[in-house]
């Protein structure tokens, strides 16, 4: 390994690039924002099979860098992500989010080529403080939950550290390879991942912390920390069955919340929670089939996602409003915003000839191929639901329901040439799939537009379309709150701990009244037998001392003899 390979680190080239963005003047950091990303995916398509990097150390071999076809896959659609994040952020003035996002992105890089769990855990460490990084910069009011998603965040990586370590301590290798041993470290291993990708129970922090940060700082977050996990869920646990079932849990839990939710942002955070539960489940089913729909569901994810949230962000950055029930009537000055938005909404509902529908339907296939009937039927009302919330919902709220009078006009033409190149993609790769199931990790022996998968799909999302206009009354947004499973650390377990001070406090305050009554109890007793009137400190005459002295050593005398005549 020499310094120039390392240049050629797809990660390293955002990282360092994101460090030195402070650095630069505004038009050079401009032009910055655009050419490292570009420069960084140069770089993943020029990297060959197996490992391009080894490193020792200690008795190990790390491998910073390994490529395969998954690598690429995930590789590509990262760098390209933070290509049209840049293009959107173009004009953003904290200096601090383009730095930290840049890294960020760098980190998930990290993992994306890493050959050994040692190497994983570094960049896994460095994407949280990224990703945190990035919340905090938008100021003041994202300062509780950067907190809260750090504190989760490092949980999860002192789990899989713990995991890492008492694997290596069990099989002396560090590769990381798809997990075999069934042990304590294999689920540390799996837990501290699921923290990660949002599994349920912890899936909170994503619609916590995500929509607290800038209208370009979401668009970074959404992209890289649940991906970066659905790629080590697919290197190391393909096949493993209780992701099924957590897939399922994660894809209605995320419908129910964003049905429920009133804030856009917070509506396509929980959509996140119920996509990558769509990848769990077809890395649970674990065959090549299912394998290659749950990574090119990621990948296809990635886009049409950054696409509803670069319309969102354009929303509240014209306007100021998050609320769905502020909003409405917005196609009329922001019609670019509203078809890019409407274009990345019926790709998250699997849309024929958009990316959804040829990435979805490999899960659902694989499903179905494998007997599977109860996840199939799961799978399917889930995509019924996924149109509900965001292919109809979020669009009509904030675009199309009753005119709020706000005329704002489209977004900077930045922001517009971001939405347009991924609402772009969303169509291509829905029209053509090809290239996309080109780069998956095995052969793709699959046609996504066959009559059967067509049809029955269009009649799931005109159900759905069915349902939403007929309960449109019930959906109809007010302002609300959503309680959701971080109430109880955050409610809960707050008064809980308060109340336990203030108990610790009263038991404190008990205990040193106690210990000063008894000191000062002792000091009294003392005082009593040797103070300059006790008992001990009197004066006695001679006489009487000597009189007692020859009592004790009688008493001692007869002692020892009745002892002696034993």
């Amino acid at each position: 390994m020499t310094i120039s390979d390392l240049l050629f680190h797809p990660g390293l080239i955002l990282i360092l690039g994101g460090a030195l963005l402070p650095l630069l003047p505004n038009p050079g950091r401009k032009v910055a924002l655009l050419a490292i990303p570009l420069a960084a995916l140069w770089c993943v398509w020029l990297l060959p099979q197996g490992e391009a990097l080894t490193l020792p150390f200690l008795s190990y071999e790390l491998m910073p860098l390994k490529g395969d076809p998954l690598a690429r896959l995930f590789g590509t659609v990262f760098t390209l992500m933070a290509f049209t994040w840049g293009l959107f952020a173009l004009k953003q003035e904290n200096v601090l989010e383009l730095s930290a996002g840049m890294i960020y992105a760098g980190a998930a890089l990290g993992v994306v080529f890493a050959g050994d769990l040692m190497t994983v855990f570094i960049f896994w460490e460095l994407m949280a403080l990224g990703s945190t990084a990035v919340i905090w910069s938008a100021g003041k009011p994202a300062y509780s939950a950067g907190m809260r998603y750090l504190g989760i965040h490092l949980l999860g990586g002192v789990i899989l550290m713990a995991g890492i370590t008492g694997h290596i301590q069990a099989t002396g290798d560090i590769a990381f390879l798809p997990m075999t041993a069934d042990g304590l470290p294999y689920w540390l291993i799996l837990t501290g991942f699921l923290i990660n990708a949002g599994a349920v129970p912890l899936s909170f922090w994503i619609s916590d912390a995500y929509p607290k940060s800038s209208y370009t700082g979401m668009v970074a977050l959404s992209a890289f920390t649940t991906k970066t996990s659905v790629l080590v869920l697919l290197r190391g646990f393909p096949g493993e069955e209780i992701l099924i079932w957590l897939g399922v849990a994660m894809i209605f839990y995320g419908i129910i919340y964003a049905i429920l939710e009133n804030d856009m942002r917070r509506i396509l955070a929980y959509s996140i929670v119920n996509q990558v539960g769509f990848m769990l489940t077809g890395i649970g089913i674990g065959t090549e089939l299912a394998l290659n729909g749950a990574a090119a569901h990621a990948f296809a994810h990635i886009i049409y996602k950054a696409l509803l949230l670069m319309s969102a962000g354009s929303v509240f950055y014209m306007t100021g409003k998050v609320k769905c029930s502020e909003l409405g009537g917005l196609y009329q000055s922001m019609p670019l915003t509203a078809v890019c938005g409407t274009i990345g909404a019926f790709a998250i509902s699997s849309f024929p000839l958009t990316s959804g529908f040829v990435s979805k339907s490999m899960i659902a296939s694989a499903a179905a191929g494998e007997h599977m009937m109860l996840i199939w039927t799961l799978l399917a009302a889930a995509s019924a639901g996924v149109f509900l919330h965001a292919g109809i919902k979020f669009p009509w709220f904030v675009f199309f329901q009753k005119d709020s009078g706000m005329r704002p006009p489209d977004p900077p033409w930045n922001m517009r040439a971001a939405m347009v190149l991924f609402a772009f993609l969303c169509i291509a790769l829905g029209v053509y799939p090809e290239p996309l199931y080109a780069m998956l990790p095995y052969p793709v022996d699959y046609v996504p537009y066959t009559a059967d998968h067509v049809v029955t799909q269009l009649q799931l999302l005109l159900f759905a379309g069915l349902a939403f206009f007929l309960m449109l009354g019930w959906l109809r947004r007010t302002e609300t709150i959503t309680l959701d499973t971080d109430w109880l650390y955050r409610r809960w377990a707050r008064s809980i701990s308060v109340q336990f001070v203030e108990n610790a406090g009263l038991a404190r305050d008990s205990l040193m009244n106690d210990l000063r009554s008894g000191a000062r109890a002792t000091i009294e007793a003392v005082r009593h037998y040797h103070g300059p009137s006790g008992i001990l400190a009197r004066s006695h005459p001679t006489g009487r001392m000597v009189f007692w002295a020859v009592v004790m050593l009688a008493a001692y005398l007869l002692l020892d003899y009745v002892i002696g005549a034993r």
